[in-house]
């Protein structure tokens, strides 16, 4: 399986941190944003990975980041030339890729969760991660039933569950094939809920809910939690490893 870690856009809700810098650079505690992806694919074993972002910026990822090769993988980088949304953003690994299964995560995204069982696992089909949330309408909501995700409803006004789609993604090879079809949606972007919709009508979506904190951090509010959740967990593990 290869890594995406999707780290475009142009950051608007964390402006002026935004002005002059892409907002996966900024710091959640004491790392930049685009590091805790990075590390939790890397921690699923997961060697090859490609980061897409916006032409401004990508050469500030390959000063932080560079091959790869501290971290023990190969980093790959792509442009994404506009704003043209999730989907189309995973779209451009498309050759990159093959016909190899991806696991995909938002840049913003903050796990405490191990992916490493889910990924070992993952054969066909896709697997989204969910997580209860006190606000489900500030996300994709998922209603399920069972061990089934009957759908995703994208910012629902009236929500079926407080089940919020986390941004990490387990996908086969036929995403590709699924991001092709797609139209825009109103704001005229491929979203990544209807790639998502497009497995669940297949009868191919899997789910896990989450048991670790999750937060994403393209907000002043999220980035401050996000921010406070490391801190805290790192203050638990430091606690831990004294009491050994």
């Amino acid at each position: 399986m290869k890594g995406v870690i999707l780290a475009g856009g142009t950051g608007s809700r964390l402006y002026p941190l935004t002005k002059v810098t892409n907002k996966h650079l900024l710091p959640v505690y004491d790392k930049p944003m685009i590091c805790y992806p990075l590390e939790k694919l890397i921690g699923a074993g997961i060697e090859e990975i490609m980061i897409v972002s916006g032409r401004g910026h990508v050469g500030h990822f390959l000063e932080l980041l560079g091959s790869g090769s501290e971290f023990g993988v190969s980093i790959t980088y792509e442009i994404q030339e506009g704003a043209g949304g999730i989907a189309q953003a995973l779209g451009l690994a498309r050759k990159w890729a093959g016909t190899d299964n991806v696991a995909v995560v938002l840049g913003d995204n903050i796990f405490e969760d191990d992916f490493r069982e889910d990924v070992g696992s993952f054969d066909r089909g896709a697997k989204i991660f969910l997580k209860e949330v006190p606000d489900p309408q500030r996300f994709g909501v998922a209603e399920v039933n069972g061990s089934r995700i009957l759908s995703i409803e994208e910012k629902p006004q009236a929500p079926k569950s407080n089940l919020a789609v986390t941004g990490l993604y387990l996908y086969d090879a036929r995403v590709f094939e699924i991001i092709r079809t797609l139209k825009p949606s109103g704001r005229g972007e491929l979203e990544i809920t209807d790639v998502n919709n497009a497995y669940v009508r297949n009868g191919e979506m899997k789910y896990s809910i989450l048991s670790g904190f999750w937060s994403d951090a393209g907000t002043f509010d999220s980035l401050m939690r996000a921010s406070v959740m490391v801190q805290r967990y790192r203050m638990k593990q430091a606690e831990s490893a004294e009491r050994q």
